[in-house]
């Protein structure tokens, strides 16, 4: 049978979304395995840069403090205020060179007041500072104003990158005599970067590279140079004759302030790196680390299809939810539908019920007429009597007998009327559902009171035992139609005995109050006891019961929340009716 074509349409919206959020899973676990990636080799790379930047620290402060104490020496001092002392320039010449060798520096050079190298430790190679003028450089122009200096540039001379230490010599009144110099060649410290992870870069303020563990990169421009940057390095000939080629880059996302994702153009071709940063501000350098993710493309995989599988999961856990919702709300309304029915036919079931109630009353005062009559004709005939009395005391003049006899005839009457007004109410049709506090006693007296005629006839001995504080929850009428009905069976099982003796208990017990009735009738075969609350079982001859009294009496105290049990005691059958108390 083709699928209604609405429902078509839903089913095909469902699998389109169950794709979309798949391409939606896939492409959202990419971009979370790259982010994890790049933050975890973002930490890594924080940790090389620190290590980085602590080995030229070490390095640095090494050698800080070399100029800033040669500088107090006195025969430094000595050949500034006498710079053509050939003898003591040989001895500080020769001085320096082993002040060098010991302290590992590359070179040790004395500058006068005019940036004119004095000594220098390497004063007998052919690349002697010795003599050359260094005033234009920005350590000896730094120490001048400030005292000290550091400083990185390109040796004029040898050609050999160094940095430079610097710091002023003064004499004892604090007068300018000269700078002391100390050259460090980093190109070991780069020697041994080399074979490292990843490409580091040490940049200098104007961001160009100065040091890096791939020669290649070296002197690189990081950021477009200014007209003026270049005129201020060729002033100073930083970098000598260094073409400072731009680093070409593109960044794709920017992580944090120092970690960036960007797409170099350096000499190792088009690629893409996790650039990080960290600054040196003592030295103001920046050093640089470029890493290529590694495993990226697998963690990307594993968690795209994660992503995938959590998102089918999920997809498909709604459609269960929504199924099942469908479900419980189709069976919501067959529910409906069938209380409604349940109500319906229960609703008929207590109509049904009722007029059973009602049929078992009528059949209980057919049962009692001939004795009610009996016990109405008797009042009738003595009020005839008292009539005739009446009238004979009448023409005899006696007034006062007359009175008398009028108060026992008013008393017949209230007899007469409180018996026939008990019957109408028991008669009346009532529904069920009715509730209201009742004493049992008084419920029982009621019921008593309409057997009355008939246990005189039958001669029945009536014990009670009665409880006054047994009060309970109910329907007067229908409560005193079963103990009608028990104490009627309990009648019927005497026809036949010799000794007739009814026993009534009411007791409270728990929280329930218990009527039982016993008679002395022999008690009921165990084989049918268990049915003798099945409608239309009974075990009176044919012709004198239909089956029904116990079987409605049992549905009336269920209704009201008690039980109706039977069983055999010392003389008879005893029926208990159990309710429950009322608060």
């Amino acid at each position: 049978m083709p699928l209604p074509q609405q429902h078509r349409y839903r089913v095909l919206f469902t699998v389109l979304a169950i794709l979309a959020g798949l391409l939606v899973s896939l492409w959202l676990g990419g971009r979370y395995a790259e982010q994890r990636a790049w933050d975890e080799r973002s930490v890594e790379a924080r940790g090389q840069l620190q290590l980085y930047a602590q080995s030229i620290r070490t390095l640095v402060e090494r050698f800080s403090s070399v100029p800033e104490v040669l500088a107090l020496d006195s025969d430094i001092r000595s050949l500034l205020r006498a710079p053509h002392d050939r003898q003591l320039r040989l001895a500080l010449n020769q001085r320096l060179e082993r002040l060098n060798a010991a302290a590992g520096s590359t070179v040790l050079y004395l500058l006068d007041a005019h940036g004119e190298t004095l000594v220098a430790s390497n004063w007998r190679d052919w690349s002697s500072f010795v003599g050359n003028n260094y005033a234009f450089r920005p350590y000896f122009q730094n120490a001048l104003r400030d005292d000290g200096a550091r400083y990185f540039a390109v040796g004029v001379t040898t050609g050999i990158p160094g940095y430079f230490l610097s710091h002023v010599v003064r004499d004892d009144k604090g007068e300018l005599l000269g700078v002391l110099v100390v050259k460090l060649e980093l190109e070991e410290l780069q020697r041994e970067w080399v074979g490292q992870p990843g490409v580091l870069l040490v940049a200098d303020s104007y961001q160009v590279v100065i040091l890096s563990n791939k020669p290649i990169w070296r002197f690189r421009a990081l950021q477009p140079l200014d007209e003026q940057a270049r005129a201020e390095l060729v002033e100073v000939r930083r970098y000598a004759e260094q073409a400072l080629q731009p680093l070409a880059h593109q960044v794709h996302r920017h992580i944090d302030d120092d970690a960036d994702w960007a797409r170099v153009d350096g000499p190792d071709g088009n690629r893409d790196y996790l650039w990080q940063r960290l600054p040196m501000p003592e030295e103001g350098w920046t050093l640089h680390l470029l890493s290529e993710p590694i495993g990226l493309a697998d963690s990307m995989r594993s968690y795209r299809l994660a992503a995938a599988g959590v998102w089918m999961t999920f997809a498909f856990l709604l459609l269960f939810l929504f199924q099942r919702r469908k479900n419980q709300r189709l069976q919501a309304g067959i529910r409906e539908r069938l209380e409604r029915e349940v109500a319906l036919r229960t609703a008929e079931l207590r109509e049904a019920q009722d007029g059973l109630v009602h049929a078992a009353k009528m059949a209980a005062l057919g049962q009692m007429s001939a004795a009610l009559a009996h016990e109405i004709n008797q009042p009738l005939t003595a009020l005839q009597m008292q009539l005739g009395s009446l009238r004979l005391l009448l023409d005899s003049g006696r007034p006062e007998a007359v009175r008398d006899g009028l108060q026992r005839i008013d008393g017949l009457l209230q007899r007469m009327a409180a018996l026939t007004g008990h019957l109408k109410t028991f008669a009346r049709k009532t529904p069920a559902g009715l509730s209201e506090r009742l004493c049992l006693g008084d419920v029982l007296e009621q019921a008593l009171q309409l057997l009355a005629p008939r246990m005189r006839s039958e001669q029945v001995e009536l014990r009670t035992q009665i409880d006054d504080e047994a009060e309970v929850l109910g329907d007067a009428i229908r409560i005193e139609q079963v103990i009608l009905n028990l104490l009627h069976n309990a009648l019927d099982a005497m026809a036949e005995s010799e000794k007739r003796i009814l026993l009534v208990r009411i007791a409270c017990e728990d929280d329930g109050c218990l009527l039982s009735v016993e008679d002395s009738g022999g008690g009921i075969a165990e084989e049918t006891l268990g049915r003798v609350f099945e409608p239309f079982f009974t075990t009176k001859p044919v012709g004198q019961g239909l089956g029904l009294g116990l079987a409605v009496s049992y549905g009336i105290v269920r209704d009201l929340g008690g039980t109706l049990e039977a069983h055999n005691g010392e003389l008879g059958a005893v029926f208990t009716l159990r309710l429950p108390a009322a608060p």
